[in-house]
């Protein structure tokens, strides 16, 4: 590799997403083309509190930052030591992103050119199958002073460079190094910085078209990756060159997670309707069975509509039906596949006495004329509908989904929105909330045992 200049980076945060967690330090080692070095460390005050658990594995307590700067009075300093070098850190699209972020909100572009050692580390030693910073002092004997300090962590990314050009060969090196820094395949009409903006956490995205309408939203645990996929080098499908073609700008909203991801995803979709989505399916219609008594030991299968329903601990409803016509016909078919009488479940006038038409046919087992007891037919009724009963919300009132930094408000398997400070929350509880989604419902159930319920 030509001798270029370097600033190994490392920075330690009060979290781990860019778009809401701050920087608390920032340590750089400079290194010339020359060989000069130079060592930079500084501490900042995020402007917002430091988890205690962060407060543990740094060290740096809201107490130590309450004096630093602010990124806006270091953010010249920063930019300064970075110009014009090679940005090489560990995991680097972290540092970066974190850095992007805080430039981002004074308005400032930050790009440089990456290089990631975790990567430089899993393409030069793939024999080994841990590559984190703490593997690598072991493996290779570094030196480490204060582990998850800024600048001491730098230093120890700069030894594990110096320690590659000793165990291995110039030509191993430049050929990781290509590979890392291959450019992916972009449509033309793409700005090829976006590659170098895009982040590798969890979020949506969006693609717009010639009129700014969004052509397609699309989740993913990794946004940089998922987005680069849709852009196949060669011929992708038809579907792909046609989505390739129309894009002319991309975005992203980032999340704590992939729960943040789905549940923003399913919401978007419905609210922009996007040519390239799969058009989503229609609720204000959608309905559901539950049952009533209707005297005598008989239970009746009685429709309500899913938009009504708070789906509480005490009720019971079974299955989601886009129309009463595709309710009647799921209903139909249980009956006959457990021999129920169609009279008491409401798919067949018969007067009392009158035997049904799967009786006649000897379907039925006779509850239309008194052959089954009600309470033996409603028993079957129950376990035949049991396999597609829906899930009970599990708390009494609104509830909160924690990922991460954020908080979904969950109200009665409506989303209602996600919250990264009480006041996001204050203002997501004024909203009301929003109509049923079945796509949404299908989401949320996977964790209601994870629902904590809103005091």
């Amino acid at each position: 590799m030509t001798a270029r200049a370097l600033a190994f980076v490392d920075l330690e945060t009060t979290g781990a997403t860019a778009a809401s967690d701050r920087i608390t330090e920032i340590g750089i080692v400079e290194v010339d083309e020359d060989g000069a070095v130079r060592e930079w460390q500084q501490l900042v005050n995020p402007g917002t509190r430091i988890p205690p658990f962060i407060e543990r594995l740094t060290g740096i307590s809201n107490e130590l930052v309450a004096a630093a700067p602010p990124f806006a009075d270091v953010a010249e300093e920063t930019l300064r030591r970075l110009a014009g070098r090679l940005f090489v850190a560990h995991n680097a699209r972290f540092d970066y992103g974190f850095l992007k972020n805080e430039f981002r909100r004074l308005g400032v572009t930050f790009r440089a050119p990456l290089l990631c050692t975790v990567k430089l580390s899993r393409t030069l030693f793939p024999e080994h199958k841990r590559h984190n910073l703490d593997s690598l002092i072991e493996r290779h004997n570094l030196a480490a002073g204060a582990r998850h300090r800024a600048l001491a962590d730098a230093r120890l990314i700069r030894q594990f460079w110096q320690k590659i050009h000793v165990d291995r060969s110039s030509d191993e090196i430049d050929a990781a190094l290509a590979a890392q820094n291959a450019r992916p395949s972009l449509p033309p009409q793409l700005d090829a910085g976006i590659v170098d903006d895009l982040p590798d956490t969890p979020g949506v995205y969006f693609f717009h078209g010639d009129d700014g309408l969004p052509l397609y939203v699309g989740k993913a645990k990794d946004i940089r990756q998922r987005v680069l996929a849709h852009f196949p080098p060669g011929r992708g499908s038809p579907r792909e060159m046609n989505l390739a073609r129309q894009v002319r700008r991309i975005d992203w909203i980032e999340t704590a997670g992939e729960i943040g991801a789905l549940l923003r995803e399913a919401a978007l979709v419905r609210q922009l309707q996007p040519s390239h989505n799969r058009r989503p399916r229609r609720n204000g219609e959608v309905c559901t069975w539950t049952l009533v008594d209707a005297g005598g030991g008989w239970l009746r299968p009685e429709l309500a509509m899913a938009d009504d329903l708070d789906f509480g601990i005490r009720a019971a409803y079974y299955g989601l039906f886009g129309s009463a016509r595709e309710a009647s016909e799921t209903l139909r078919a249980l009956a006959v596949e457990h021999k129920l009488c169609d009279a008491p479940l409401g798919l067949e006038r018969a007067g009392p006495g009158n035997s049904c038409s799967g009786c006649r046919t000897g379907r039925c087992q006779g509850a239309c004329i008194g052959h089954e007891s009600p309470a033996r037919h409603s028993l079957r009724l129950v376990g035949a509908l049991a396999r597609i009963r829906l899930v009970s919300w599990p708390v009494h009132g609104p509830a909160l989904l924690r990922e991460g930094g954020e908080a979904h408000l969950i109200d009665a398997w409506r989303y209602v929105g996600s919250a990264r400070s009480q006041e996001e929350l204050d203002a997501l509880r004024a909203t009301g909330r929003p109509r049923f989604d079945r796509d949404t419902y299908r989401i949320l159930t996977r964790y209601a045992g994870k629902m904590i319920p809103l005091s």
